[in-house]
């Protein structure tokens, strides 16, 4: 009786003891709610528990904020659910036409893109090289791109023309829409002579017969680790692509058929779509509206799909140590135990991602400063938070 006693005693004070330690922390999280840096911004901020599933504060979390950089948390959490770790962005080159005995190639070489944006000049040498060995030594037609995984806009929609925002097309080299011109350039260095054509860019196969000559495939785990670590905006609108080029109907990808794609993983952690507005896949556009709830409600639904959560962490910047967190949280108890990404555009300052506790549990959290003026007044006040929850 005596044991059992103890432990409905235990039982009993365990709630007050959780209750305790959130207390504690909201405590600290309301100290710095009242800095000055909030008297003229917009702030909105929550914190759950994964390990207990409990959420420890909120504050304006319902409310909608342009998320930055942190809407490519979204992008790719739809990309490792819907086309996998293994997916890879595949760039292709093919011939039309036969290959005379004297080396020539009676046809075109037709390229493919994949929207790979880490191609370069290795690779494009790489392409020559497969022709080279194929015994062709000239080419009486042309080259062809085919550029048709989107449609022909550049730019994403409510981007700021002045920002000096990446092309956006899926024949890429050292991002830009250079691919030919590169290509007839490695040609000519391999010894293959071409006719005097000009290069065009088409957007269906040709009619005749194909062949396969080469192909570069890069998996999206390594796109999406420059994507996440150093925040590339390019990395993110070509997985958002095929984001679109999964879902589209249409003989090209469009903005909205990436959106519809992370709607479905909207609805999936159980918000409705119409709330909220998605643009891009980078958070450039200043048309992105996302509220903390969601962005937390979708870490939480990642930390429940171990292999999935396992590549998003890795992905993520770690505080102090590498990606757009290196230079933060280097002398807090933050300190290489908080695994997140920023967002910073013109008058927003956004962070998400995971925190290890001081009592060891995992917890998920979103902070968007809005209508700032001094973005590293914002990541300052943001780095204080993550101290807070690490304590």
């Amino acid at each position: 009786m005596k044991y059992i006693h103890s432990l409905l005693l235990l039982i009993a004070l365990l709630p007050a003891t959780m209750s305790a330690q959130g207390s504690a922390l909201s405590a600290r999280l309301n100290a710095l709610l009242a800095d000055t840096l909030l008297a003229r911004s917009e702030v909105g901020l929550v914190v759950y528990d994964l390990d207990d599933d409990t959420l420890l504060f909120d504050y304006q979390a319902d409310k909608l904020y342009r998320p930055a950089s942190i809407q490519k948390v979204m992008t790719a959490v739809t990309a490792l659910e819907h086309l996998g770790p293994e997916y890879s962005f595949n760039t292709t080159l093919y011939h039309t036409g036969a290959i005379t005995p004297d080396s020539t190639l009676q046809g075109d070489l037709y390229m493919v893109g994949g929207f790979d944006p880490l191609v370069n000049h290795l690779d494009i040498e790489a392409f020559a090289q497969a022709v080279y060995h194929m015994g062709i030594r000239h080419i009486d037609g042309g080259l062809i791109g085919n550029a048709a995984l989107k449609d022909t806009l550049k730019w994403g929609s409510g981007w700021c023309w002045d920002d000096g925002m990446p092309i956006l097309t899926p024949l890429l080299s050292e991002r830009t829409d250079s691919f030919l011109v590169h290509l007839r350039r490695s040609l000519l260095i391999q010894g293959i002579t071409m006719a005097d054509t000009t290069d065009t860019l088409v957007a269906q196969a040709p009619d005749s017969v194909i062949y396969q000559i080469a192909v570069c495939r890069r998996p999206l785990t390594e796109i999406m680790d420059r994507m996440m670590k150093k925040s590339d905006n390019l990395h993110a609108e070509a997985v958002f692509y095929q984001l679109a080029a999964a879902k589209s109907q249409q003989p090209y990808a469009t903005a909205e058929d990436g959106a519809k794609m992370i709607h479905e993983l909207i609805k999936e952690v159980g918000h409705l779509p119409n709330h909220y507005n998605v643009a891009d896949g980078s958070g450039v556009s200043l048309y992105n509206y996302m509220s903390p709830r969601l962005m937390a409600d979708v870490l939480r639904h990642v930390y429940r799909q171990p292999e999935i959560y396992r590549h998003l962490k890795q992905s993520l910047p770690i505080a102090g140590i590498d990606g757009t967190l290196k230079n933060r949280m280097k002398k807090s108890s933050a300190y290489r135990r908080v695994y997140a990404k920023t967002g910073t555009l013109t008058g927003v300052a956004s962070l998400a991602g995971y925190a290890i506790a001081n009592n060891g549990h995992t917890l998920a959290f979103v902070i968007i400063n809005q209508n700032i003026l001094t973005s590293s007044l914002a990541r300052a006040w943001q780095d204080k938070v993550c101290e807070a929850l690490c304590k």
